[in-house]
């Protein structure tokens, strides 16, 4: 006599887990590394201030005079908030059924929104783009402030470094090399910064770990209890002669340029109660619509703290 089996029953539930993987990586280190600033205007303006060259002749004689030499008068950089949107709308009969891994649909698709937002504004702070205050606004990006580069091509930096113009980006791209990395630290550590984040695509990552550079370079392995030896193929860490490099690997760089950072003088400015806010939209129809709102800008409290490799050939 056969066995009555599942396939031969009718009535039989599926069964469907009540929790939802997500794939998609929603690490920013660059924008999660910024600090939040509250802003109030639609084009923000700070100020820099430089310190007159350090001299070694600075003796007087004895019951002379003073010479009188003012400081130099800052630099007034600004930027221009951006808005982003993510929307999305939600039918009433799917807010109202019994659903699988969660309870309302809005609350889960705000979250969702909320999340490839914050993946949108990171992937644009690579983007090689100056501020504009025409509809829609743009917020100026890294590379339209970077003047402490190592070009390895024909292309040029902004035009003042200012965020006021974009890079010009032309000629034949080349490999990384340390001596990149090395010549961005010095420029930028003589004007005074001291970075400590290396941003870099994947692949530009695969490319750092590869060189070779005898003992500057230091990987890491961190053990807490016995375990078989691992070997280690991964650069976690630069040592340069002018500070540690944290390599930071982002999803959302390009692989034609590699930043280095200096989290301290950077910040992600926004309009009050303007940044990941849920915008209720009036219903059209039996459907909930909202969306997620942001009106953002980049601030580059010192651009020279900063630095960058254009031109490299990574794929």
């Amino acid at each position: 006599m056969a066995t009555y089996t599942v396939s031969d029953s009718v009535g039989t539930r599926e069964s469907l887990a009540d929790t939802i993987y997500r794939i998609d990586a929603s690490e920013t280190p660059v924008f999660s590394n910024a600090p939040k600033v509250t802003t109030n205007a639609v084009t923000y303006d700070w100020q820099v201030q430089e310190l007159a060259a350090a001299v070694d002749t600075n003796y007087v004689n004895e019951g002379a005079d003073f010479s009188y030499v003012n400081p130099s008068a800052t630099t007034r950089l600004s930027n221009v908030h951006q808005i982003s949107a993510n929307a999305a709308q939600v039918s009433s009969t799917l807010e109202t059924v019994d659903k699988a891994g969660r309870d309302k649909e809005t609350a889960y698709v705000k979250i969702l929104k909320g999340l490839e937002q914050r993946r949108d504004i990171e992937k644009s702070l690579f983007k090689n783009e100056a501020k504009s205050a025409s509809d829609p606004r743009k917020t100026a990006k890294f590379l339209s402030y970077h003047s402490n580069v190592v070009l390895e091509s024909n292309s040029v930096i902004a035009a003042n470094s200012n965020g006021s113009a974009a890079a010009t980006m032309s000629g034949t791209n080349d490999a990384l090399a340390l001596a990149d990395i090395d010549n961005v630290m010095k420029s930028c550590y003589e004007d005074g910064g001291n970075p400590s984040m290396l941003v870099m695509s994947p692949a530009n990552k695969v490319a750092f770990s590869d060189l070779n550079s005898g003992s500057v370079v230091t990987n890491q392995l961190t053990m807490t209890a016995p375990k078989e030896a691992a070997l280690v193929g991964s650069t976690s860490i630069y040592l340069t002669d002018f500070g540690q490099l944290n390599a930071v690997v982002d999803r959302y760089a390009t692989n034609t340029e590699i930043h280095i950072l200096d989290p301290d003088h950077y910040a992600v400015g926004h309009l009050p109660n303007r940044m990941f806010s849920v915008v209720d939209v009036a219903p059209t129809g039996d459907a909930l619509k909202f969306a997620i709102l942001s009106e953002w800008c980049l601030i580059n409290k010192a651009p020279k703290a900063h630095g960058a490799i254009f031109d490299l050939n990574t794929s």
